[in-house]
């Protein structure tokens, strides 16, 4: 054969396995879809899935009070940063090299600091309604 007939027979051959790739990394990237839909998610649905409703319902009023739910929430005077007004705030590092911007590192890092301090976010809440603070 020729080598122009080759090529010829050659030239769909790589077109449909470029179309094949294409669609099985279509097909990843679709798979993939749910796990983007969470990075997207709010502060408030990411924390709801890391914990149970009632001790939710705590962490909800105790991050509510500090930050309003703002990842971004600085307090001027002391320095706190974050949903859960971490002070000083590069203590969530121990969380992630992302707490500066990820709700959801931040949300990890609160969620732990609550549990090991007061033993829930409940007990932090119970402490929050006498001293407000935690």
């Amino acid at each position: 054969m020729s080598a122009t007939i080759l090529r010829r027979i050659a030239t769909p051959k790589k077109a449909l396995a470029g179309v094949a790739l294409a669609a099985a990394t279509a097909g990843m990237v679709m798979a993939a879809a749910p796990a983007s839909n969470a990075a997207s998610a709010s502060p408030k649905a990411i924390a709801q899935q890391k914990m149970s409703a009632a001790q939710f319902q705590c962490f909800d009023k105790i991050v509510s009070h500090e930050s309003g739910w703002n990842p971004h929430a600085t307090n001027a005077s002391s320095g706190a940063y974050g949903l859960v007004q971490a002070l000083p705030a590069n203590k969530m590092a121990s969380a992630g090299g992302d707490w500066k911007t990820n709700p959801e590192t931040q949300i990890k890092w609160g969620l732990k600091y609550m549990n090991e301090r007061y033993g829930s976010p409940c007990g932090a809440w119970a402490h929050w309604q006498t001293a407000h603070s935690y």
